[in-house]
């Protein structure tokens, strides 16, 4: 039963294996997570859901995640990734320049760790994991939501 649990985590915490990606498997992840924002573009409800879901199960599951791989927020979990994606283009209306600047955008800020990122990254198990990204992802979406409403 623990086999199980275990892959279970695996599977979740490295958002289906993309964290296994040999090259920078958090930009890797992100970029694939492109492709389901653009699928989910007009369903709102369930593109809210998928979000609030990954959240979810990014918190149950790293913790362990970082035990299994024994490593604190190893490369290979990648949910938090998938978390602030989601979270950068919630209610944001998407096209072609959207999507390429908040990807560039969350990137960058998931890399600087603006305030309040650095401190919850010092955080252990699932909060250091998933809180930084998570305000990377709402950054990015302010900054979206400003650009693509008021100066588009």
């Amino acid at each position: 039963m623990e086999k199980i649990r275990n892959f279970i985590i695996k599977v979740i915490s490295t958002f289906f294996f993309f964290g296994f990606f040999p090259y920078t498997p958090a930009t890797f992840t992100s970029s694939i997570c492109l492709f389901f924002v653009w699928l989910l573009r007009d369903l709102l409800f369930i593109y809210s859901l998928a979000t609030l879901l990954i959240i979810i199960l990014g918190f149950i599951t790293t913790t362990h995640a970082e035990l299994l791989f024994n490593k604190k927020d190893s490369q290979h979990i990648v949910i938090d990734e998938a978390a602030g994606i989601f979270l950068s283009f919630l209610f944001v209306p998407l096209n072609f320049k959207s999507i390429l600047l908040g990807f560039f955008l969350f990137r960058a800020l998931d890399a600087l760790k603006v305030f309040p990122a650095s401190i919850y990254e010092k955080f252990r198990g699932a909060k250091g994991i998933m809180l930084d990204d998570m305000v990377a992802g709402i950054y990015t979406n302010l900054i979206l939501q400003f650009a693509f409403r008021f100066l588009a």
